[in-house]
């Protein structure tokens, strides 16, 4: 049986507030995972600011972020552009420092609600592919090729074997 609250209603007690459902495709998928601490912060923020239908007009300023998340302005920006590029969040309205509005944010996870009806949510977090490495995976690169293709023996003989150990290149021990 449902438990009922003090106001005789069931279901979530009234001082938890509101919860962010997220379910497992999202947060086994590629894209989750792979989001910075930063981003997690950030998108969770923003997450808080959705209030079931204000989709496309959430706001989080840089400054807010900045002080409710304990991160300096440069790791927010990088954390917003990172929810972008990786399909979380999209920019639909750029803010204005001087008439100190914030940007206004579409999570994608979430369904919108316009004057034409409701669009559901695009969900573009599951297209984001891992950028592969320069080459592909017919024609690998040098670095693919192990470290024997770089190797320069340290004594000045060819047939000398040589350790794995490989310096930063500046001032290093291979610069002999």
């Amino acid at each position: 049986m449902a438990r009922r609250g003090s106001n005789g209603r069931t279901g979530k007690r009234p001082e938890e507030g509101q919860y962010a459902p997220m379910p497992y495709a999202f947060l086994k998928s590629s894209a989750f995972r792979s989001l910075s601490g930063a981003a997690v912060k950030v998108f969770l923020e923003v997450h808080t600011r959705f209030n079931g239908s204000n989709n496309g007009q959430v706001r989080l300023s840089m400054n807010e972020a900045v002080e409710a998340l304990g991160l300096g302005k440069a790791t927010v920006q990088r954390a917003y552009d990172e929810l972008q590029d990786k399909g979380f969040l999209v920019l639909i309205t750029p803010g204005h420092w001087y008439h100190r509005r914030a940007h206004e944010w579409r999570l994608t996870t979430k369904t919108t609600i316009t004057a034409k009806g409701n669009q559901a949510a695009t969900n573009d977090w599951r297209y984001w592919k891992p950028k592969t490495e320069c080459g592909s995976v017919a024609e690998p690169s040098p670095l693919d090729m192990g470290p024997l293709q770089n190797r320069r023996p340290r004594s000045g003989s060819a047939t000398e074997p040589v350790s794995a150990t490989f310096g930063t290149g500046f001032g290093s021990e291979m610069e002999h």
